[in-house]
């Protein structure tokens, strides 16, 4: 399924990797050890199934869709196979992919019957003159990228994805099962990755189910480029968060802008976006990933807990949920 890009000619920079499954303020009682560990191993896998494409001198493009695909194939998260539904009971799943080379990118969204809608989103930027494909319209495309062996694969809905909200909530396994409340049932959860390239190429990837009985045709931030997904020279950014929110402020884009033209830090230029901007809009909770091309890392949420992820240009690996 990982087709893309020419693999880098004698690559020698540094290469990072970070990824996130989604963001939330869950309860303590409900993130069990038991539900960490399980959580730990599917970023773990994650992490390794992009910084393994990258130490080979493959793409960061092609990193970040491989490490989204194993969170897309995992019940844990909000994307894929765990995604949630929209107030039919319907899952639909949007998606987006930006790399730095020229700025391309890809997106779709409204998807129903999508495996991985990472790699669709990928196909729409690397076989289509358009930048982002939704409902019936990505459905078709979909349809034709499976034919001609682009790495899409099409799924029955109802035998993929994982039902959502059991009525047993100890056997909650999704991020948005474990932040569920009763009085407040629209949560978010979005998974995503970010990565530098020996070659110095910059990407992002995003991809979620979206907000719990969302109303049908509903889209957030994930596969909007510059909100919820951005890449150029300088930064890569991926985000998690309610996508209304992220939508208005253009989270990712204004992340790049303050690196770009006011010289912030990768560091400095996420905690203002986060922890400064954010938090003066009713319901700006969330967070997000960073890599910037020198191969710092930054993973900066205002939320009690992010499932997180990442190994830095020094070949420092993390993998964490809570503060």
């Amino acid at each position: 399924a990982i087709e893309d890009s020419k693999m880098a000619s004698s690559p020698s920079g540094p290469i990072a990797i970070a990824i996130h499954g989604g963001a939330g303020n869950i309860p303590e009682e409900r993130l069990t050890e038991e539900r960490k560990a399980r959580a730990s191993k599917k970023l773990e896998l994650a992490l390794d199934a992009g910084y393994s494409i990258l130490k080979q001198g493959g793409s960061a493009l092609d990193a970040v869709e491989a490490a989204v695909r194993v969170m897309e194939s995992s019940k844990w998260f909000n994307a894929g196979k765990g995604s949630t539904t929209n107030d039919l009971g319907i899952v639909e799943n949007d998606a987006s992919i930006m790399t730095s080379e020229g700025g391309r990118a890809g997106a779709c969204a409204g998807v129903k019957t999508v495996k991985h809608p990472i790699t669709l989103a990928k196909c729409v930027m690397n076989h289509s003159p358009h930048v982002l494909l939704i409902g019936e319209g990505a459905t078709e495309f979909a349809e034709e990228q499976q034919a001609a062996g682009h790495g899409v694969e099409l799924i029955n809905p109802a035998e993929w994805f994982f039902k959502m909200r059991p009525k047993d909530e100890s056997k909650a396994t999704t991020l948005w099962e474990l932040n569920y409340r009763v009085e407040d049932d629209k949560k978010f959860g979005t998974v995503g990755a970010v990565a530098l390239d020996a070659s110095g190429r910059l990407a992002a990837a995003t991809s979620t189910g979206g907000t719990n009985q969302k109303l049908p045709g509903r889209v957030g931030d994930s596969p909007l480029i510059g909100s919820g997904t951005w890449a150029d020279s300088n930064v890569a950014v991926s985000c998690t968060g309610k996508g209304e929110i992220f939508i208005r402020e253009a989270v990712a884009h204004d992340l790049a802008a303050r690196i770009k033209y006011a010289n912030q830090s990768l560091e400095d230029a996420s905690r203002e976006v986060i922890q400064v901007e954010l938090p003066k809009m009713a319901g700006g909770e969330g967070g997000l990933i960073a890599v910037d091309k020198t191969g710092n890392v930054c993973l900066e949420f205002n939320t009690s807990a992010m499932f997180r992820g990442s190994i830095n240009g020094k070949g420092e690996k993390l993998v964490a949920i809570v503060k």
